[in-house]
């Protein structure tokens, strides 16, 4: 890996402001090449518990610190990440496999989203309440929770960071990282940024490690850990919110989705065309909005097929690091074997494929990006949260009959609607059970727009006003007067 600054590859642990190694040691492997990137530490139960008090002397004294010293910290950690983009892509695209430029943007997305954070917790506020009597005053004021564990995806492994750290960090609180295994160096990196902008010790700790069972046990059991904030499965989410029970920790769930895409026989073909592409083949196909089931109306199904598959033909598959790739590598073999079984399952039950359907080669973990028509809902694929560069076709009727197609799903994270009718649009955002809807667009996300899921699909939002208030209590304190 070539760094223009090398200081930003730790393969240590982070806990109090420095290097925390092991003697145990696992592999980060780039999923382009299969070669390892680094071997980092792996550390276990006893770090997790370092941190944990680390964090916890940290933050008696971080949420004293007056919000605009925090501001400044956290803007002078923007202007590092800024900086550094270039050396952050490359660290991104080597362990994540995403092609360069979608690394680099995800940096320069990580600043943006500090100095949002920072702009807006300027106006994270308490009230002053109209007096009931003239003998006492009541009012509110906003504090931070305290100890916040984050557990972060591989797929956007540098965002998923910044906006659970960054909005926990500006509010007040101290934070304890545990990166995916597959993604542990960009994390580390952010660490060694926050120390050069002048984040105390002890308020962004980074735990990686292997076998994340023991330290998710200390980070969910411990009393001083006053909140959980986690993105990945669902299955993995209901097991955390089980073991925070105890504790009655605050949660923030960010788990997996089933979005359905709703192409009608009046929508702008062009558009809905353009978007799919966008909403399934981003980041590979993994990433929790994608498009994963894409009803299209009976009298355009054909045509819109044939333009998907058209365009999802002409896409390059290959190393994130050429500049020609648009389609990475899965994040590793067992994605690939999903992905594998998806679409043999489907074919052998009716299914045909438009384009793609089978892993590039044997000796890598390269899948061809696919298009699927006949699909039904019997098949698997209609259950199952895809994660990868494969579209779903399927054909209805009726607006009562996609409707009740587009919710049936215990997931409820996002749903895109492509139609010319604007009352029908109006209709059908309001009544997708999703958190995020994109009517005519699959631009759902911008850093004044809560992001998060309902049903089986998380608690609580990332990004706009309601990400901070997530880190944050509201104290109501009644003063008699004298």
């Amino acid at each position: 890996m070539q760094l223009n600054n090398s200081d930003l590859l730790l393969t240590h642990g982070w806990i109090n402001g420095g290097e925390a190694p092991s003697e145990q040691q696992f592999a980060v492997v780039n999923p382009a090449t299969l070669e390892d990137v680094a071997l980092v530490s792996d550390l276990g139960a006893t770090h997790a518990r370092e941190a944990i008090t680390a964090a916890t002397t940290a933050f008696a004294g971080w949420k004293a610190v007056p919000l605009q010293d925090r501001v400044q910290v956290v803007l002078r950690w923007a202007q590092l990440i800024e900086k550094s983009a270039a050396d952050l892509g490359v660290i991104i695209c080597s362990e994540s496999g995403k092609p360069l430029r979608e690394a680099k943007g995800e940096a320069l997305q990580c600043a943006a989203l500090l100095r949002w954070f920072a702009q807006e917790s300027q106006r994270l506020h308490g009230t002053t309440l109209p007096a009931q009597n003239a003998g006492q005053r009541n009012y509110t004021i906003k504090q931070p929770i305290g100890v916040v564990a984050c557990i972060t995806p591989w797929n956007f492994p540098a965002a998923a960071v910044i906006v659970k750290a960054g909005a926990a960090i500006v509010t007040g609180c101290t934070t304890i990282i545990k990166p995916s295994d597959e993604t542990p160096l960009i994390a580390l990196a952010f660490a060694k940024l926050a120390r050069s902008a002048g984040l105390p010790a002890g308020v962004f700790n980074v735990l990686p490690c292997k076998s994340p069972a023991d330290i998710g046990r200390e980070l969910c059991c411990s009393p001083d850990v006053r909140m959980l904030s986690f993105t990945g499965s669902t299955k993995v989410g209901k097991q955390l919110y089980s073991a925070c029970g105890d504790t009655v920790k605050r949660l923030a769930l960010e788990l997996g989705g089933n979005a359905p895409f709703v192409v009608f026989d009046d929508a702008d073909m062009d558009k809905a065309v353009a978007d799919a592409v966008g909403a399934r083949f981003y980041n590979s196909g993994q990433i929790c909005v994608g498009a994963n089931r894409f009803f299209v109306h009976k009298n355009v199904y054909k045509e819109f097929a044939e333009r998907l598959a058209k365009r999802v033909g002409a896409m390059t598959v290959g190393n994130g690091f050429d500049e020609s790739s648009d389609i990475g590598p899965m994040i590793n073999q067992a994605a690939v074997d999903r992905l594998t079984h998806l679409v043999d399952s489907a074919t052998s039950m009716g299914a045909e494929v438009l384009v793609g359907g089978m892993q590039e080669d044997a000796s890598t973990l390269f899948f061809s990006p696919t298009v699927l028509v006949n699909m039904t809902t019997d098949m698997p694929a209609y259950r199952t949260e895809i994660f990868g560069p494969v579209a779903c076709l399927y054909a209805f009727e009726t607006e009562d009959e996609v409707l009740g197609l587009a919710n049936d799903t215990q997931a409820g994270l996002s749903a895109y609607v492509y139609s010319r009718d604007l009352g029908r649009l109006v209709r059908f955002a309001e009544a997708l059970e999703a958190g995020v809807v994109g009517a005519n667009s699959a631009n759902i996300f911008s850093n004044d727009l809560p992001f998060g899921g309902i049903k089986q699909s998380g608690l609580g939002r990332e990004h706009g006003m309601q990400c901070l208030e997530e880190y944050v209590e509201t104290k109501s304190i009644c003063m008699g007067l004298q």
